[in-house]
């Protein structure tokens, strides 16, 4: 399933950037970043329990805000693009390492 994971870190405590910092790795361990704070994941229902963990262990929830949208497997279809800094879709595209 495609799973959308947007954040918002409060930098007002000294570890903000700490946190903001890990939830960005987190998030690149299960998907690709298409926007500064915007990830897309493709991921099974047993790394969708693991990925939820592990983000909601890091944020606080006093002042970050951590959303996820759930696009499911027919994901293409609802997703639509404009403009500048498009997303390699890395199932379609060819990757060379």
């Amino acid at each position: 399933m495609m799973v959308l994971v947007t954040y918002d870190v409060s930098f007002a405590s000294d570890d903000g950037q700490k946190r903001l910092r890990q939830l960005a790795k987190v998030c690149l361990d299960y998907g690709m970043r298409v926007q500064y704070s915007v990830f897309e994941c493709e991921i099974d229902s047993t790394q969708w329990l693991e990925f939820k963990d592990k983000l909601l262990s890091i944020y606080d929830p006093e002042v970050d805000s951590l959303r996820f949208y759930k696009l499911g497997k027919n994901w293409q279809n609802k997703v639509e693009h404009h403009g500048a800094k498009e997303a390699i879709d890395i199932f379609r595209d060819t990757l060379i390492l």
